[in-house]
Parts: C-alpha cells; sequence; structure tokens
C-alpha cells in the first residue's frame, strides 16, 4: 500500500503524485512496464475518443476524454522524469514559452489584427523556431504519422504558400484525372501492384492530387472521406436489406441496379 490520502477533489499536484506513484515501489505492476512505445497507441485511441465526444458535443465525454488524453502526457512525461531528461513542469514551461514567442500580437509589439496575419506570423515565427531554413525543410517537419490524407493536406498548403501552385481547384482536378488514367494504365498492365508506376504508387499518387483538390477547394480531405464512409454505409445497409439472396449471388449488373436504388432512397 503507498503513502497516499485519497480526497473529495483533487488537484493538479495530486494528480502527478498518482501517476508517480503507479509507476514506482508498490505500485500498479502493469504501469510499471509500459514503455513510450508500448502505450503509444493508446494515446491516439484516447485522441479520437475525445474527438468523438466534441463531434456530439458531450460535455461530460469532453471532460473525461480530455482527462484521458492529460493522462496520457503526464505518463509519457514521468517515463522521461524517470529517465532524468524532463519533468512535466519542463512540458508546462516550454509549451507556454512557446505559446508566449508565438503570439507576439498579444505578448509584444508586433500588430495582427486579423486570423490570416496571425498564421502568417505563426509560420515564421516556428520555422524561425525549429531552423527550417526552406520550405522542403517544412515539408520534411510534417510528422510521417499523420493520418496520409491530412500529411497530404499540409505538405500542400506550404508549398502553395512558397508559390509552387495549381492556378485553381479545376486546373488540379486535371492532373487527378491524368492520374486516374495512369491508374487504368497500371492496372491493365497486370504489373505486380508494388512495381515502379504500379497500382500502389499510381493509387498514391491520384490520392494525393484528391487532397490537393480538397485543399484548394477549402475541404478537409480527411472530413471528405469520413462523410464519404458515412453515405456508403447508410447505402449498403439499404442494398443489404432489400436484398432476396446473398450479395455474392448477385451479378454486377444487378448489384449496381440495387446500389442506384439506395442513392435514390437516400435522396428521397
Amino acid at each position: 500500500m503507498v503513502d497516499f490520502q485519497c480526497k473529495p477533489r483533487y488537484d493538479w499536484a495530486d494528480f502527478l503524485r498518482v501517476m508517480a506513484l503507479l509507476r514506482g515501489p508498490g505500485g500498479c505492476p502493469w504501469d510499471a512496464e509500459q514503455t513510450h512505445d508500448s502505450i503509444r497507441r493508446n494515446f491516439l485511441e484516447e485522441t479520437y475518443e475525445t474527438l468523438d465526444a466534441l463531434d456530439r458535443d458531450d460535455a461530460a465525454g469532453m471532460c473525461e476524454e480530455l482527462g484521458d488524453v492529460l493522462m496520457q502526457v503526464a505518463f509519457h512525461a514521468q517515463i522521461e522524469a524517470e529517465r532524468g531528461r524532463f519533468t512535466m513542469d519542463d512540458v508546462v514551461d516550454g509549451v507556454t514559452k512557446k505559446l508566449v514567442y508565438r503570439h507576439p500580437h498579444v505578448f509584444g509589439t508586433v500588430e495582427a489584427d486579423t486570423s490570416e496575419q496571425v498564421l502568417a506570423n505563426w509560420e515564421v515565427l516556428k520555422r524561425r523556431e525549429k531552423g527550417q531554413r526552406s520550405t522542403a525543410d517544412a515539408i520534411e517537419s510534417v510528422p510521417h504519422t499523420l493520418p496520409a490524407l491530412w500529411r497530404a493536406e499540409k505538405i500542400q498548403s506550404k508549398t502553395a504558400k512558397a508559390g509552387f501552385d495549381w492556378d485553381s481547384a479545376l486546373s488540379a482536378l486535371g492532373k487527378l484525372e491524368e492520374e486516374v488514367r495512369e491508374l487504368r494504365a497500371a492496372l491493365e498492365s497486370g504489373k505486380a501492384a508494388d512495381a515502379p508506376h504500379g497500382v500502389r504508387e499510381e493509387v498514391g499518387d491520384a490520392l494525393f492530387i484528391a487532397a490537393k483538390v480538397a485543399q484548394m477547394s477549402g475541404v478537409d480531405p480527411e472530413d471528405a472521406l469520413h462523410r464519404a464512409c458515412d453515405k456508403f454505409d447508410q447505402r449498403f445497409r439499404y442494398v443489404e436489406a432489400q436484398a432476396d439472396k446473398p450479395l455474392s449471388a448477385y451479378s454486377e449488373a444487378e448489384l449496381v441496379k440495387l446500389w442506384q436504388e439506395a442513392k435514390a432512397h437516400q435522396h428521397a
């Protein structure tokens, strides 16, 4: 049993102490065994659960899930404190200094009257802070762990700010049509999917340009794909409900007919 007094309400210091006790002697064996890598997925899952609560405007859910995300932050910081590299106090100090540095229009003498000016200043300060001397450096700094569509969008936003861009979304759409033709050629060639100019490469090129069309149109490509998934789910439910035999027993033409009925039903 560890030395800890239960309370009706806990504060920040209590929270950090609990994390340290869980990892320390007499604490929890599971917590003590964890590493950055072993709880990496937990961080992602808690983040997505928080986003789900935000989307549902669920105040109680937000409060709980934000706490779970904060626990993940404290967990990783505690692991590093044990290694003597930094503490949660260092994390809080660092992010506070970053906020002050990147808001010179609030804490300094720089003027920024619009959100656009704020974002422009933020990008300049961020590059200076991270020692990025070129747009290529900024692109390389985009996390490779981001969902691929978001990573594509962020890369394309950075190159657009540098002047490397299409004249319009319609121009980018022309490139997408070209990539689709190349994808068709890859499929028709029968070559291995991972061969040069094979299906994997051409699908990637098509998705990259599709994300560009979205970015130029002011659309979040990740959100757009989620909406497409939801739409597909609704239509497939209708198809499955209307089928009078296993779907595998239907011809392609029959499935297309059912799908068209589902589309009409969805818009009715």
